[in-house]
C-alpha cells in the first residue's frame, strides 16, 4: 500500500481519457473495455493511496489535508462515472467527466498535504473534529453537484450544437435528449446549493462554535478562501433565486448560466486553494 502513488492512478486516469476519446474514431467495444478497465485500475489505485494517508494521519480522508480532499471529490466523480456508465454504456459520459477528474488529481499535487489547521493540535477537541468533517463532507457533496451541473451544460451545449447543425455522434455513441440534459442540469443547481449553503454554515460555526486554540475568529472572517468562496456563493444565491423564481426558463439560457455562475465557483474555491497553497496567501485552508 505504501508504493501507491498519484502517479498510478493518474496514469490509469489518462489512458482511460485516452481510450474514451478514441470511441469518436474506432468502433466497436474494445474501446469501452478498455476505459473500464484503465478507469477501474486507476479507482483501486486511487482507494488504496488515500487508505493508506489516512492511516498514516490518523484522520478520515476528508480531514486529512486538502490534497486528500481533492482526491476524494475525484474518487466520487470516478465512481459515478463508472456507476453511470455500466447503466448505459452508449451515452460517452467519460469525455466529460475524465478531463474533470485528471484536473483534480494534477490539481491536488499543488495544494497542502499537511492537516487542515482547524484540526489541528489538540485531539480531544471532538466539537471541534465534528464541525470540520461535517464542513468537509457537505462542500464535498454540494461541490459534486456543481461539478455535475458544469458537467451537465457542456453536454447540452455540446448536444444543442450537434443537433442545430444537424451533426451527428459516430456510431454506438449517444448523448441524452435536451429536454433530459435541461431537467438534470436543474436538479442539479437546486439540489448543490443548499448543501453548498449547509457547508459553508458548518464552516462558520467550527470557526465560532468549534473554535480551537490556533483559530480566531478573526482569522476565520479574514481568510482569503473564505472571503472567496463567500463571493462565488453570493454569485450562487443569485443564479438559484433567478432559477427557482423564472417559470420555464429557456433551457440554452439555464446551461450558459450553470456554466458561468458554476464555473467562477470551481475556479475561485479551487484557485484560491492553490494559491494558499503555495504561499501566495495566507489562509487557514493551506
Amino acid at each position: 500500500m505504501e508504493r501507491v502513488s498519484v502517479f498510478c492512478f493518474l496514469a490509469s486516469y489518462s489512458l482511460a481519457t485516452l481510450f474514451e476519446f478514441a470511441r469518436l474514431r474506432f468502433r466497436g467495444g474494445w474501446t469501452r473495455a478498455l476505459t473500464l478497465g484503465w478507469t477501474i485500475a486507476g479507482l483501486v489505485a486511487h482507494t488504496v493511496y488515500l487508505l493508506s494517508r489516512s492511516g498514516r494521519a490518523e484522520l478520515p480522508p476528508l480531514l486529512a489535508s486538502s490534497h486528500d480532499w481533492f482526491l476524494v471529490l475525484a474518487w466520487i466523480a470516478v465512481l459515478l462515472f463508472l456507476f453511470l456508465t455500466l447503466l448505459d454504456a452508449t451515452i460517452p459520459l467519460g469525455m466529460f467527466v475524465l478531463p474533470i477528474v485528471l484536473t483534480l488529481v494534477i490539481s491536488s499535487q499543488f495544494v497542502s498535504t499537511a492537516p487542515l489547521d482547524f484540526i489541528k493540535g489538540d485531539p480531544s477537541q471532538v466539537a471541534a473534529r465534528g464541525w470540520a468533517m461535517l464542513h468537509s463532507s457537505l462542500l464535498v457533496i454540494g461541490m459534486g453537484g456543481v461539478l455535475t451541473g458544469l458537467i451537465l451544460a457542456v453536454m447540452y451545449l455540446v448536444q444543442h450544437r450537434r443537433l442545430k447543425q444537424r451533426q451527428t455522434l459516430e456510431q454506438g455513441l449517444s448523448l441524452p435528449s435536451l429536454a433530459r440534459l435541461s431537467s438534470w442540469n436543474w436538479w442539479a443547481v437546486v439540489l448543490s446549493f443548499p448543501t453548498l449553503t449547509l457547508g459553508m454554515a458548518a464552516g462558520f460555526m467550527l470557526g465560532f462554535a468549534g473554535r480551537t486554540p490556533n483559530v480566531s475568529t478573526s482569522m476565520v472572517l479574514a481568510d482569503p478562501v473564505v472571503i472567496g468562496s463567500g463571493i462565488s456563493w453570493f454569485v450562487m444565491v443569485g443564479f438559484f433565486g433567478w432559477l427557482v423564481a423564472t417559470q420555464r426558463p429557456a433551457a440554452k439560457q439555464v446551461a450558459l448560466l450553470t456554466l458561468w455562475a458554476c464555473g467562477f465557483l470551481v475556479l475561485t474555491i479551487f484557485g484560491l486553494q492553490v494559491a494558499a497553497s503555495n504561499s501566495a496567501i495566507g489562509s487557514l485552508h493551506s
